[in-house]
């Protein structure tokens, strides 16, 4: 069995990983660490765990577990790791942005490997370190990394995406309140969001002439879970080419389809899929991808980067069906 920690558990990723984790048949859940639920029965905070009476929030950590898993905000993933050790046969994976850049990738005489399991796995199975990769840009490289890998990316790149109220995490803010968020709709951080930095790092890894522009608009939906993400670019191509692309890209993928049919955010919602369509109108590539942010936009795609780390079937512990009514 596989001993894990989760630091930062209180959070809704934390509390998707603990779900998964709990129903995960190679793996112990070794401590559930939480400074401000310390003490607190897990159950309290994530209650649909109820039925797990007997597990606690702590602040106390176990060095030795064989896998940590950080689900603390942004910036906070390297102060915790500064300030516990850990074992040196203890595999991280980080869940924040703390370390998904290449500058800010290393840590304790390593770096961190880039967690996008459809095109690093190699690197992943090897990996002592791993960052997951945000949820806006798992969703979006997924829909954009085919077209880098055939040197396709000649235009501006345009992406309209939607998430769901729990990307905004847990702690409460004007934007996140019912009253708020209920049959409402607003674009933030236009053209800025962070998620912009990992997309383009791995964009040009692949195609490292493209110098055009990635125009992003991120929105905020009046829904719980999911990203909804179109992407879209000038181009000529056949639509059976790109298309056939795709498909052969993603023949041996656990977890991302491409779909010969219109897709919608419920087929994968509660599930570690990424569902896409890939179309071609009025001269334009359109690309089509869906994912639950929690799972295949964090908590689910943590644990199928832990299954490569440790040599384990890429989809265990993650096979959900979606909560289609």
């Amino acid at each position: 069995m596989i001993t894990a920690g989760i630091a930062g558990a209180s959070g809704y990723a934390g509390g998707e990983l603990l779900r998964c984790l709990l129903q995960h048949p190679q793996v112990k859940v070794a401590f559930i660490h939480s400074h401000s639920h310390a003490g607190k029965s897990v159950a309290q905070v994530h209650q649909d765990l109820f039925a797990y009476p007997d597990l606690f929030f702590t602040d106390e950590i176990n060095p030795t577990v064989d896998v940590l898993l950080i689900c603390l905000g942004h910036g906070q993933a390297r102060k915790f790791l500064t300030a516990h050790a850990f074992s040196d046969h203890t595999r991280i994976i980080d869940l924040s942005h703390d370390f998904r850049l290449q500058a800010d990738a290393h840590w304790n005489g390593q770096s961190f490997v880039y967690g996008l399991v459809e095109w690093n796995k190699a690197a992943i199975q090897k990996a002592k370190y791993v960052a997951n990769p945000g949820c806006f840009a798992t969703a979006i490289q997924l829909a954009v990394l085919p077209l880098a890998k055939a040197r396709w990316l000649r235009e501006d790149l345009h992406i309209h995406a939607i998430t769901g109220a729990t990307g905004a995490g847990q702690s409460l803010s004007e934007t996140s309140h019912f009253s708020w968020r209920s049959n409402n709709l607003s674009i933030y951080k236009a053209f800025s969001h962070q998620h912009l930095g990992e997309i383009g790092e791995r964009v040009r890894s692949w195609q490292p002439d493209f110098e055009a522009n990635i125009n992003f608009l991120p929105l905020r939906g009046d829904f719980t879970r999911g990203i909804f993400a179109s992407v879209y670019m000038a181009s000529d191509l056949a639509e059976a080419e790109v298309q056939n692309w795709y498909a052969a890209c993603y023949a041996d993928a656990a977890f991302t389809h491409i779909s010969p049919s219109t897709i919608h955010l419920k087929q994968v919602v509660n599930t570690n899929y990424c569902l896409m369509q890939v179309q071609q109108l009025d001269g334009k590539i359109l690309i089509t991808s869906i994912i639950d942010n929690l799972l295949k936009g964090a908590a689910g795609q943590a644990i199928q980067n832990m299954n490569l780390m440790f040599g384990l079937e890429e989809s265990a512990g993650l096979q959900m069906k979606g909560s289609y009514f």
